[in-house]
């Protein structure tokens, strides 16, 4: 039996919206069981909320904390999102571009 478009109550703004035969065959195909229970307005509003302006961030949205460091090729001054280790080089974006570049061939 084929699903039919259902008529749900959204749990953020109690607007009704439907959940067509189409998304719960999506929803099935994921292996997801449970219905949505925000409206699609509500649901944006939310995963831009949670992911921020840069879409998939996982630091929920905060801008990443950045660390000095000198580059291990080149030796100039640079930023890098984590913490550099003794011991361990850092290389800035274009001598790491290149290195993977040339790694990659």
């Amino acid at each position: 039996m084929s699903p039919a478009d259902r008529t749900l109550a959204c749990a953020e703004c109690g607007a009704s919206f439907v959940f067509t035969a189409s998304e719960q065959e999506f929803f099935a195909s994921r292996g997801y069981v449970n219905e949505p229970k925000r409206c699609p307005t509500c649901r944006e509003a939310r995963r831009s909320q949670r992911f921020g302006s840069r879409g998939g961030s996982s630091s929920g949205g905060r801008e990443r904390e950045m660390y000095p460091a000198t580059c291990a090729s080149c030796g100039a001054q640079t930023q890098v999102p984590f913490q550099p280790r003794q011991g361990r080089p850092v290389y800035c974006s274009d001598c790491f571009s290149r290195m993977r570049s040339t790694s990659a061939r």
